[in-house]
């Protein structure tokens, strides 16, 4: 069900008692679907989702994507930045300033007593940030902050938990879903390029997508 579109969904909602999405009910119960690991265990799955890169190749995979979206997010046409979403109320603009968001609330909250918040995760684009370029920009300053912090872990790089919004989490996860998280959203940037008329340039390989747990659809039903 998408809350967004079908009416009567929030109510639906709150009758289990869940206050956000996603979530996943099942018999009149309900756990919050922030991580596969809990939907799995809520349905009773025989399944293994800890992550199956190591941290250290995650970082290498989300800089490649990273550049990647820098990359597309300055091909995509100014005029187009104002429109919304297919099924969501989120415009061009605010999606592709979200990709770089994602990474940065991450190394926000390894710096913060307060972890990782929701707020940071989908804090707005600033002010400044108005262009194609913009965000390019943006998402190119995100990236060399990652890397430099993440070549400042060294060994230490995944190891131990860290406060988040769904809990406490291995830092390992969480650098997944970093990762998986923005390159979903990469997904849809290359998407909207095409419904633009544009030729994404260099799009994403098998490759780069692959050992990362991406939903199948691009975008939700």
């Amino acid at each position: 069900m998408n809350v967004l579109e079908d009416e009567g969904g929030l109510d639906a909602l709150r009758a289990l008692g869940a206050r956000s999405v996603p979530v996943v009910a099942r018999d009149g119960k309900f756990v919050f679907a922030q991580l596969i690991k809990d939907v799995v265990a809520f349905l009773d799955l025989n399944e293994d989702v800890s992550p199956t890169l190591s941290p250290a190749a995650l970082v290498a995979r989300g800089d490649a994507i990273w550049q990647a979206a820098s990359q597309y997010c300055a091909q995509m046409p100014e005029a187009a930045l104002a429109k919304e979403l297919p099924n969501r109320p989120r415009s061009y603009r605010v999606l592709m300033h979200h990709i770089f968001q994602i990474p940065l609330a991450f190394l926000e909250a390894r710096q913060s007593t307060q972890g990782l918040t929701y707020e940071a995760l989908v804090a707005p684009p600033p002010d400044d940030v108005l262009t194609s370029a913009d965000i390019a920009a943006f998402g190119d300053s995100v990236r060399a902050r990652f890397a430099a912090w993440a070549a400042a872990e060294g060994d230490t790089l995944g190891q131990g938990e860290m406060k988040t919004y769904y809990g406490a989490q291995p830092v390992h996860e969480v650098i997944e879903r970093t990762v998986w998280h923005s390159t979903q959203h990469v997904r849809q940037i290359m998407s909207l390029l095409e419904r633009e008329g544009q030729t994404v340039d260099r799009p994403l390989t098998a490759d780069l997508l692959a050992d990362l747990p991406l939903p199948g659809p691009v975008w939700d039903a």
